[in-house]
């Protein structure tokens, strides 16, 4: 790791974390915490994702919903409108949408080929705007001074490393390079997090073989041929189990940095108190760890 004690993390003029964890957790409130503080380059991963990887892909499915009505048609045709995406920070809004659910297209579903061609797509976004965390640690320094930097990564990190893996090219990136640090939460998180998926279903990122067992064993449970699936009932049924496979491969991440919890998270309401809650994390890991 790149900070070997608590000391060591205090007294670093250049401190650089990787926040990784279920979404919910703090993560982006963390990120934000630390940007407002005037001191800390705030790297977004889903918003690279978005804008640089995807924003093309969001962008042009806009217009195919635009020239559907008569009005806009001509207008696009014409170049007399201009139709974009406004992903922020806190809204990714427009990447959930693009990404889309599968199902029932009268319900809002994609055709699962559809549906597996932007998940694939995302997959390939989403490596490469982690491969650009290290480029923009050092746009962070040469053009902004920024000497400490915070990567919020996506839920969904944990799908496209293999952390078991001590030469996975990925993982070898990013530690080499921040402090990777796992928000874990508890029991009582993981429900409310499904609760509150449960409430507003949102698309999300899945590896290719988890996302066939699902599509398919869900099918089986209902009976249900493609084309009748409930896209949020699908979504919703998969998420649980999407959060119970993620956990041992957050887990396994964890080995190459700390972790930290989101109780201890929700308590650290300053820069300094993150800082703080971070040395303590490196001065609890096990010896040799």
């Amino acid at each position: 790791m790149i900070y070997r004690s608590g000391a060591e993390w205090r007294e670093a003029q250049a401190k650089r974390v990787l926040l990784f964890g279920m979404s919910g957790l703090g993560k982006t409130h963390v990120s934000n915490l630390l940007r407002d503080n005037g001191e800390w380059f705030h790297y977004s991963v889903d918003y690279r994702i978005g804008t640089r990887y995807m924003g093309e892909h969001i962008a042009d499915n806009f217009k195919r919903e635009a020239m559907k009505v008569p009005f806009l048609r001509e207008l696009l045709r014409t170049d007399s409108v201009y139709i974009g995406s406004n992903i922020t920070f806190n809204n990714l809004a427009p990447l959930s949408t693009y990404l889309g659910k599968p199902g029932n297209p009268d319900l809002g579903g994609l055709r699962f080929s559809d549906y597996l061609e932007r998940q694939a797509q995302h997959r390939e976004a989403e490596v490469a705007a982690l491969h650009d965390t290290q480029r923009f640690i050092r746009r962070a320094q040469e053009i902004y001074g920024y000497q400490n930097f915070v990567c919020d990564s996506g839920g969904s990190i944990c799908e496209v490393v293999d952390p078991d893996n001590p030469n996975d090219p990925l993982m070898s990136d990013l530690a080499g390079n921040l402090l990777m640090v796992w928000i874990k939460g508890s029991e009582a998180h993981t429900d409310e997090l499904i609760r509150r998926f449960d409430k507003a279903p949102k698309p999300m990122y899945y590896q290719p073989a988890f996302l066939h067992h699902a599509w398919a064993d869900y099918r089986a449970e209902t009976g249900q041929p493609e084309e009748q699936v409930n896209p949020d009932a699908f979504i919703r049924w998969t998420y649980a189990r999407a959060l119970a496979h993620r956990q041992p491969r957050y887990q396994a991440m964890a080995r190459w940095g700390v972790t930290v919890t989101a109780e201890e998270v929700a308590q650290a309401r300053t820069a300094e108190a993150f800082v703080e809650l971070i040395a303590h994390a490196l001065d609890r890991r096990p010896a040799g760890a």
